[in-house]
């Protein structure tokens, strides 16, 4: 009898088992969210101010998960280009891993996907707002690991609205993930300037992996 696993209810160390997976701290293995950034315009910086001060208000109240799309996702998204040619956003997008030899499929649901010529170049959890990113480890790792093409790296965004951190997955032999620091947007200063730099930078690697 063929078991289904849910890959929100896997823990971090089920996924990792699962796949063989290793964490690695080497500085080196993602260097792409923090080495040859590209600059964002004035206007950028004036739209992200502004992004984050709707937030700062409607955070006042209880904010659900489609409000973060809405407020943050979706500018940082657009700012990004992401919304334009040749990338593809698809929304609420099914992610199937059958594990034969064990007889389990694990099932999720991918918030945002963002594929370029069927290159995925992120792959974005957006959760209620008030909760810790960590929790949403488990489950985008799922399902990066699922992602086509296993020669190319897989990298991957968690946002609360608040809280923002960045995943890359090296799959193959020896798979790897490693994690970016933390963005958050209470800091001094807007956090969400350094999380579109980021999000550029991985447009543009995905153009010239394309």
């Amino acid at each position: 009898m063929v078991q289904t696993l849910y890959a929100s209810k896997l823990s971090l160390y089920e996924v990792e088992k699962r796949f063989d997976l290793q964490f690695t701290q080497d500085e080196t293995f993602f260097s792409e969210w923090c080495d040859d950034l590209p600059e964002i315009s004035d206007r950028d910086r004036q739209r992200l101010d502004e992004v984050k001060n709707y937030y700062f208000y409607l955070s006042k109240y209880p904010m659900l998960e489609v409000a973060v799309k809405m407020v943050v996702l979706s500018p940082l998204l657009e700012l990004a280009g992401f919304y334009e040619s040749p990338f593809l956003v698809r929304a609420e997008e099914s992610v199937e891993i059958e594990e034969e030899e064990e007889g389990e499929i694990i099932k999720g649901q991918i918030d945002i996907l963002v594929v370029q010529n069927k290159f995925w170049i992120a792959v974005i959890e957006a959760k209620l707002a008030k909760f810790n990113v960590m929790e949403a480890l488990p489950q985008i790792l799922t399902y990066m690991m699922a992602a086509p093409h296993p020669e190319k790296p897989v990298f991957g965004m968690i946002t609360s609205g608040d809280h923002t951190l960045f995943v890359k997955v090296r799959r193959g032999e020896n798979p790897q993930y490693a994690l970016s620091d933390s963005f958050f947007l209470f800091n001094r200063g807007n956090a969400l300037y350094g999380v579109l730099r980021i999000l550029k930078r991985f447009g543009q690697q995905a153009l010239v992996s394309a």
